[in-house]
């Protein structure tokens, strides 16, 4: 079977079209099937533009691997492994950039990429299944194509597990900067780019704060936030919207089936598609941005939002979308080995416990699906659960107790998370009905006990709930006059992508309502 089917080969086709300047790919390949997929990958894109060159001669410590470089020599990136499923993307647009085509990022903060100084080489380990690894590994393929004092190598944690144990990576993405640790988790190329140059964040921070007030300031970039973004923006109205992460928890979701009149998408996807529609409207989006402090007018008519860069945003009113974050368990040793062992995201990483011992801690559905999708990669999966039953549909729990290697313990409550220092080694439980305490030898945890509303930043403004939830009513709007909150991190039941969006829709009428209402 092809490693490219021919509607993706005509459409790689189109985009080497782009090349501004020859390139050239040189693998290091063994005898292995990776290997011999590898060279049918990068022999199917030569043939398809005279600026690309195959070659099979690489002398990479990694294999199979293969570098792309320009024709001056001055752009080193490597990937380390086949670059299919999420990373395919990274792929093209890596061939895309090192060929000169220019990257669609901020000119000033491609110029701060051009202008760092020193020898910077970039190691990334990703799986293929994880959805946040390509904005880490493009950011940096990017800096690699721009500076030619930077490289990076992207590394399929899945393929190189020796590797992977030797250099304690229990977590994707894993960013590490001349053999030293870097950075864990989604990173953009600012976020980057700032951690290496303090005077671009501050530089950013000023450029934020020195922006005209906001007839409506949306916080947060989720289905919710989208949705409030795109009614107020219609309305004609000037419209801003700041996130940690655009898209919010739909980043981490993978198979979405309930989306009415959708059938099946994913979650990577839906936020690509919902912030693309954002885009068709005359609204500041502002990315990676962390809202710390919400300050009410103080007669100036004007809310102020501060962000953890030091920027402060104005605005008359305010739509907050902040939505939710996994829960903890909140035992001894959780935070300690968190991406040391306890994962939160079972289809990100997954892969790095192949033919390992896992467990998973929550028997709702989320608990349940990731031990199903867990027991297709890992040795043995325990599923722990504090009620007496499992609260995951039946369909689920038929499938769950039908595969050999997954244990189900019911009743019990996880106390410890015990590890060696550097990474976990098992869990703690009590059994519930006995009180009798038990230790399960294990290499990883992952955590799926629901979600806590991103909300603790605003107890000092905003009415909450006991469980931190925003209160509002039936129109969305909270005790402070001129500010509306909508999605996951409210009151409102059942937190489903549909019903944020609903909510997000019906708190950007309520704003446009309350403005021109007002004697702002």
């Amino acid at each position: 079977m092809a490693v490219l089917d021919q509607s993706t080969t005509e459409q790689l086709k189109s985009y080497l079209t782009n090349l501004r300047r020859p390139i050239s790919l040189v693998a290091t390949l063994d005898d292995g099937d990776k290997s011999s997929e590898m060279r049918e990958l990068l022999e199917t894109i030569a043939s398809l533009s005279d600026k690309v060159e195959a070659g099979f001669d690489g002398t990479s410590s990694r294999c199979p691997s293969f570098m792309i470089t320009a024709d001056d020599g001055k752009s080193e990136v490597e990937f380390a492994g086949l670059p299919v499923g999420h990373e395919f993307s990274s792929l093209i647009l890596a061939l895309l950039h090192v060929g000169g085509h220019p990257p669609k990022q901020d000119a000033e903060l491609l110029d701060s990429v051009r202008d760092l100084e020193g020898s910077f080489h970039f190691e990334t380990f990703f799986s293929l299944s994880c959805q946040n690894c390509p904005d880490v590994v493009q950011a940096l393929n990017i800096m690699a194509a721009l500076n030619p004092n930077i490289s990076h190598t992207a590394i399929d944690g899945a393929l190189f597990q020796d590797e992977v144990e030797k250099r304690k990576v229990m977590a994707v993405p894993t960013t590490l900067l001349n053999g030293e640790p870097f950075g864990a988790g989604r990173m953009d190329l600012a976020q980057i780019v700032a951690k290496l140059d303090s005077d671009v964040s501050a530089k950013a921070a000023e450029k934020l704060s020195s922006k005209d007030p906001f007839d409506v300031l949306v916080i947060g970039g989720g289905p919710a936030g989208s949705a409030a973004a795109i009614y107020t923006a219609r309305k004609g109205i000037r419209t801003g919207i700041v996130s940690e992460r655009f898209g919010g928890q739909l980043l981490d979701t993978l198979g979405i089936e309930n989306f009415i009149s959708v059938q099946r998408t994913e979650g990577p996807k839906l936020a690509a598609e919902l912030e693309q529609h954002v885009r068709e409207y005359d609204v500041d989006i502002m990315d990676t941005q962390r809202a710390v402090k919400l300050a009410a007018p103080n007669g100036d008519g004007l809310h102020k939002l501060h962000l953890e860069s030091g920027a402060e945003l104005k605005a008359k009113t305010i739509i907050l979308s902040t939505g939710a974050r996994w829960r903890q368990i909140g035992v001894p040793g959780e935070d300690e080995y968190r991406n040391r062992g306890v994962a939160y995201c079972p289809h990100c990483d997954g892969p790095l416990y192949k033919g390992k011992d896992v467990a998973v801690i929550g028997g709702g559905n989320s608990g349940v699906e990731a031990a199903i999708d867990l027991a297709g990669i890992v040795k043995h999966v325990t599923l722990i659960e504090f009620d007496s039953d499992l609260r995951a549909d039946a369909v689920l729990q038929s499938k769950l107790v039908s595969l050999p290697n997954v244990d189900v313990l019911r009743s019990t409550q996880t106390t410890e998370i015990l590890g060696d220092g550097d990474k976990v080694t098992g869990l703690r439980y009590a059994d519930r009905d006995t009180g009798q305490s038990h230790d399960i030898n294990l290499d990883g945890i992952f955590v799926q006990i629901g979600l806590v509303p991103n909300s603790e930043w605003l107890t000092d403004t905003i009415a909450l709930t006991q469980h931190g939830e925003i209160d509002v009513n039936e129109n969305g709007a909270t005790n402070l006059p001129g500010v509306f909150a909508a999605g996951d991190a409210t009151i409102a039941p059942y937190k489903q992508i549909v019903i944020a969006m609903g909510e997000g829709s019906k708190a950007g009428l309520s704003a446009f309502d309350y403005l021109i209402r007002s004697d702002n």
